[in-house]
């Protein structure tokens, strides 16, 4: 399994996937047409478009590639009147192959009712939208934030090597963020040395994993008393303090 990362617009990610095996050609969220037809086009082909949620900046190449390619749309059930395209519908914890390669779908709601997580197991890779970034984790838009606390733990309990690729280039924000309530974490100090080496060589700070995210991702460590008290809620539940940093984000 080859992944390229594909900038696209000031700060997305779209994702190829080349199947060496079986030859097929797979795209994850595409941003915009240009930007990943230029990488497509060296293969000559493109057998599938995956999309995690039908937000404009995740699917808005999806209908010149499919009709330059043929490719086959999918997305989730849930989202079939809002992905455009969309040809194969996914449901919740459904597994579907794309050519030898095998996902699983994971139903992860917040950022929009119907988003979901693409985690290819035997490759321990998963693309998780705006689900969970470097270090952050997306807006609360169409769910709640009881829903997306729910979908970081799914996300949460996969293997720790797990590969992440997400949708956005947020993570200096994000780090900046971080620092200012989970300041004496060692490992977030360690990130910030290796993400700072990243942007300067203007490399994309992804992937991450899910091992280094669940050491420095404070919207992963809400139970850790450091953040409680910086937060002034010593006493308050994992979920009341997700609630509260996905609140002071959205501000930041």
């Amino acid at each position: 399994m080859k992944v390229e990362i594909i900038p696209c617009l000031s700060d997305n990610f779209s994702y190829l996937i080349h199947d060496k095996e079986s030859d097929k050609v797979s795209i994850v969220d595409p941003a915009e047409y240009k930007a990943c037809d230029n990488v497509i086009k060296k293969y000559k082909k493109l057998d599938f478009i995956l999309n995690t949620h039908h937000h404009a900046d995740h699917v808005d190449g999806n209908l010149e590639l499919k009709k330059k390619y043929n490719s086959k749309i999918l997305g989730f059930e849930q989202d079939k009147d809002r992905i455009p395209g969309i040809d194969i519908l996914l449901k919740e914890n459904q597994k579907h192959k794309i050519g030898k390669l095998e996902f699983e779908v994971i139903f992860v709601p917040g950022h929009t009712k119907g988003h979901i997580a693409f985690f290819f197991f035997k490759e321990k890779v998963v693309f998780t939208g705006d689900t969970l970034f470097s270090l952050g984790c997306g807006r609360v838009f169409e769910g709640t934030h009881e829903e997306m606390f729910n979908s970081l733990n799914k996300i949460k309990n996969l293997p720790q090597d797990t590969k992440i690729y997400c949708g956005h280039e947020y993570t200096k924000s994000n780090l900046n963020f971080c620092l200012k309530y989970d300041s004496k974490n060692t490992f977030l100090k360690e990130k910030e040395i290796e993400i700072q080496k990243k942007l300067s060589s203007n490399q994309p700070t992804i992937p991450t994993t899910l091992g280094q995210e669940i050491k420095t991702n404070i919207f992963l460590r809400c139970n850790d008393p450091e953040i409680k008290h910086a937060l002034g809620l010593k006493d308050s539940s994992e979920f009341e303090v997700f609630s509260k940093l996905r609140d002071l984000k959205d501000s930041f």
